[in-house]
């Protein structure tokens, strides 16, 4: 299994040599608390893999003091010049430069242009952000479920909203506390909970991975980088979509 996730890594880091960046979108639903961490382990996986990553948090807003997306809109070279040296992990507050996003500027090159230099931008927004953003493209937000027992709900409205009105189908991840994990890897209960309101009220069928919370680092339990993996492998290719729809 080690050996196919280095084959693996191998292959998304070449993928990354054609220069496309590449955007991946975390679905925000009120639980920063259980989606943090799983963010910044997923980033410190790419980070191992080889790739740079660009994370633009819709929860921060841009100011004089700390600029962000909405700066970098309006001047792409005001963070990066030629002799400035590139953070491999760059976080930018985004939620102004977010609403001012479209689904069009995801095509266009706005994006691809001022994050030129990185491998992966990815969204850190609330759902209902993202849905407005992500409309109608291919893109499945990450959305996750931690063990709170009140996470089902704010968790299914979520899923609701990106489902209904964004035409967008999640990839729903279900944390479990290394603890509680089983040779069975059972879901927790909040997961099995979202994937029976899925399937009674919406009609539709959530397939959660599993993900154990592991203290240890690349542990037994490797759930993460598995999922890292997929990410990339799923996520929009802003270069490539553009040429697509120039042709």
């Amino acid at each position: 299994m080690l050996e196919q996730c280095i084959n693996q890594a191998a292959g998304l880091q070449a993928l990354a040599l054609q220069h496309a960046v590449r955007l991946i979108a975390m679905a925000s639903h009120g639980r920063q608390q259980g989606e943090l961490p799983l963010l910044w382990g997923l980033c410190a996986r790419w980070i191992d893999m080889g790739l740079s990553v660009a994370v633009l948090d819709g929860h921060a807003c841009e100011s004089a003091a700390n600029p962000g997306l909405a700066d970098m809109l309006d001047n792409p070279l005001s963070r990066f010049t030629e002799d400035a040296e590139k953070d491999a992990w760059l976080v930018l507050p985004a939620a102004v430069g977010l609403q001012r996003l479209s689904v069009t500027d995801l095509y266009n090159g706005s994006l691809n242009e001022v994050f030129k230099d990185y491998d992966i931008v990815l969204l850190y927004a609330h759902a209902s952000a993202l849905t407005a953003l992500l409309k109608g493209t291919p893109l499945a937000p990450l959305l996750v479920v931690p063990p709170a027992q009140d996470a089902a709900l704010s968790a299914y409205a979520a899923l609701k909203q990106m489902l209904l009105q964004g035409h967008l189908h999640p990839t729903v991840a279900n944390i479990v506390p290394e603890p509680l994990a089983t040779p069975n890897r059972l879901k927790t209960q909040s997961a099995k909970n979202l994937m029976h309101c899925a399937t009674s009220f919406l009609g539709y069928r959530v397939t959660a991975q599993t993900v154990v919370a592991s203290s240890e680092p690349g542990g037994a339990h490797d759930d993460l980088t598995h999922l890292a993996l997929q990410l990339f492998e799923n996520a929009l290719a802003l270069q490539q979509e553009r040429a697509e729809r120039l042709h």
